[in-house]
């Protein structure tokens, strides 16, 4: 989805709830969209401070906690205590595998694991909304370096 179309419809969002559109809750959905890259909070804050926004820590937090709830923006705990975001409007579900070493992230489609998630759902009778899949584990690179190291490094 076109970051005009996404615009349009966060004012639209934050109109029901009764919030004000400001410049820079603008400013942080445009810049949400202007990467196709997983993102921190921070990262996004230092890009809008760089192109001169005005936008506070604490507006970007509250902002991308906003744009999860409607569904603007999916949230990821990347490890090591940060969350990961990534715009998902417009985009088809995916799921993802975290290096726990270098943070790389592997972005996945399986229909058989959905499948079975979904059929799991309707044994238990359980409406699923929506749901998140993350495996841990080492990127080839960094498991072939932790293998070389041998054990105990």
């Amino acid at each position: 989805m076109k970051s005009d179309a996404a615009l349009s419809r966060f004012e639209g969002f934050l109109r029901r709830k009764g919030l004000r559109v400001t410049d820079q809750r603008r400013e942080i959905l445009n810049a949400a969209w202007a990467t196709h890259d997983h993102f921190s909070a921070e990262e996004l804050y230092g890009w809008l401070r760089g192109a001169g926004s005005k936008a506070s820590r604490a507006t970007v937090y509250r902002t991308l906690t906003l744009l999860v709830e409607g569904g603007f923006l999916s949230a990821l705990d990347g490890g090591k205590g940060q969350m990961l975001y990534e715009h998902i409007l417009g985009h088809s579900h995916h799921d993802h595998m975290i290096c726990l070493k270098c943070g790389k992230i592997i972005e996945f489609r399986n229909e058989e694991i959905e499948g079975l998630q979904h059929a799991m759902a309707a044994k238990h009778r359980f409406r699923l909304i929506q749901h998140t899949l993350t495996l841990e584990g080492y990127c080839s690179a960094c498991h072939e370096a932790l293998t070389r190291a041998g054990p105990g490094s």
